[in-house]
């Protein structure tokens, strides 16, 4: 049986995935619409309509995050410490998602702190996963 922490992992992914291939089909639909000629685009979507920069940024702000995020998970599935990490690891990763949703739909103020927010989130659950790790 699947723990909570396995979940959130694999969801974490599979979400960058999704974000990836929007990006992809995005990105193609620009080149097959003549709106963009060729197939070079800029690493951090700035040669692209608003809509576009902002799914290149959530795209990338899961990748960035993988690295501390993925890496707590990882390390509570290979050290068997997912009772550390289960409790939270849903939640974790409701706002990594909710912060990727609202940088698609706006980039408003109000929109910039609810992402702050939620980013803040995740990172609070895993410092506290890391105290948790380094206690027992």
């Amino acid at each position: 049986m699947m723990t909570e922490t396995g979940i959130a992992l694999l969801g974490y992914i599979a979400w960058t995935l999704v974000l990836l291939i929007a990006l992809a089909v995005y990105r193609t639909s620009l080149v097959q619409s003549k709106q963009k000629k060729g197939l070079k685009f800029a690493a951090d979507g700035s040669d692209v309509p608003d809509f576009g920069f902002r799914l290149t940024r959530a795209q990338a702000n899961c990748s960035e995050s993988f690295a501390i995020i993925g890496g707590a998970l990882l390390y509570s599935l290979a050290t068997g410490s997912t009772a550390i990490t289960d409790a939270l690891a849903l939640v974790l990763l409701s706002a990594r998602i909710g912060q990727s949703i609202v940088h698609l739909i706006s980039i408003s103020n109000l929109a910039i702190q609810i992402r702050f927010v939620l980013f803040l989130i995740q990172i609070g659950i895993v410092i506290f996963w890391l105290y948790q790790f380094f206690i027992h």
